[in-house]
């Protein structure tokens, strides 16, 4: 199996994942979206120092991914691209914060130290909250909730084709690749002399692709808008479980609950 045919085959993984039975595919998507976007913004409300008190919040993706049943292992491995940008945000922390903030063990550490790890954790986090909302609500489910919140038509259907349309593109650059192999049998990638071509050359095709589809959706009744996955009802189970997550992140916040639990140890 090659680069695209792996890639193909993860994009349909998501898909797959969204389309499992479990309390949390079930949800309706405005709540999962919501409680998404409150987890996001506690998380990244916590200061800089604030690794303790972070930790708790490790406690809701976890809880998601055995509810739902998404193998922890497909999360990493499919953000495994971005994770190293995300721990390197912090990376040069260390060098403008070194005044002593606690000691471990007798061994001093810095402030800089302890906001960089703070910063990696806190990137982990929202990933991980991004791709169990992705991984438990279809994109047609997804854009149907941001239609209902209002957000601007143009930006959800934009949202929908490029998530629709990047799989068109990889078959095509597929297509591509395997041709080019099949005329240099042995050659491993492709040939620096051959990029500008071999991406004006996917240019050329993926326009025409995009015309095809587009005259395809005019056919079809397309006029500047989509009709999205039916919305179900907001049931009371849906409302429970966004003011559950919600008070959640409020109490995670607001109270520091690894120190509270600290001290009832010492005790």
């Amino acid at each position: 199996m090659n680069r695209m045919e792996a890639a193909l085959r993860e994009l349909g993984e998501m898909d797959d994942l969204a389309a499992r039975s479990s309390p949390i595919h079930r949800r309706h998507a405005i709540a999962k979206l919501l409680a998404t976007v409150g987890y996001i913004a506690v998380v990244l409300s916590f200061p800089k120092y604030a690794l303790a008190a972070l930790t708790p919040m490790a406690l809701w993706p976890v809880a998601l991914f055995q509810v739902s049943g998404v193998p922890v292992s497909t999360c990493f491995r499919k953000l495994r691209y971005v994770l190293p940008l995300v721990m390197a945000v912090g990376l040069f922390n260390p060098l403008f914060d070194r005044a002593t903030l606690l000691y471990v063990g007798g061994t001093a550490v810095s402030g800089g130290v302890v906001s960089m790890v703070t910063l990696m954790v806190k990137g982990v986090l929202c990933l991980m909250a991004s791709f169990l909302l992705m991984a438990t609500t279809s994109i047609d489910c997804l854009c149907a909730a941001l239609r209902t919140l209002h957000l601007p038509g143009m930006l959800v259907t934009l949202l929908l084709l490029t998530y629709r349309y990047t799989g068109v593109l990889t078959e095509e650059l597929a297509v591509m690749t395997t041709a080019y192999h099949l005329r240099a049998p042995g050659q491993k990638g492709i040939h620096v002399s051959a990029w500008g071509s071999f991406l004006g050359q996917l240019l050329l095709r993926s326009m025409d692709r995009a015309r095809e589809l587009y005259d395809s959706m005019v056919l079809r009744g397309y006029h500047g808008h989509f009709h999205y996955a039916p919305v179900g009802p907001f049931t009371g189970w849906d409302g429970l479980y966004l003011a559950l997550c919600l008070g959640a992140f409020a109490l995670a916040r607001l109270v520091d609950v690894t120190g509270w639990l600290g001290g009832l140890l010492v005790r």
